[in-house]
């Protein structure tokens, strides 16, 4: 379940995005459960892999980002959960070892002024963190690797 906080003509609406069913998303605003129908069928995202970009980088700074990916790209043994959107590592809430159960937070990511929960997709062991806080993110960007 992806969750945003939208804050329009000064009100906050905190919107959760469950599962989707064909071109029909389960969708709960501020509490409040909808059944949304799309124009078209939900495909799922292509898995994008790019370098983590530093924040305010220097003109070597695109060199130094692609060593921060090589853990995820030689880790055969797991998978990485994915950045939804680029934006600034606010917190990394777990650690190398750590048992994670689907659902549960490890990553706060901030964009568009906005702080959003990264959770694992599925239970397992934290094998890699590919990120720190602070860092700039760019959209499809692993995280971290779960084993």
């Amino acid at each position: 379940m992806k969750e945003y906080k939208y804050i329009i003509n000064g009100k906050e609406y905190k919107v959760n995005i469950g599962d989707i069913e064909g071109n029909i998303a389960n969708v709960e605003v501020n509490g409040q459960a909808y059944k949304v129908e799309m124009e078209k069928k939900a495909e799922a995202p292509k898995p994008v892999v790019r370098p983590v970009a530093k924040p305010a980088a220097a003109p070597a700074g695109p060199a130094a980002p692609q060593p921060a990916a090589a853990p995820a790209a030689g880790n055969a043994s797991g998978k990485g959960v994915k950045s939804p959107l680029p934006g600034v590592i606010l917190d990394v809430k777990v650690q190398v070892g750590d048992e994670v159960k689907k659902g549960q937070t490890v990553v706060i990511l901030e964009a568009m002024k906005m702080e959003n929960n990264i959770n694992a997709d599925r239970d397992g062991k934290i094998t890699a963190i590919n990120v720190k806080q602070g860092d700039s993110v760019l959209e499809g960007t692993d995280l971290v690797v779960i084993g």
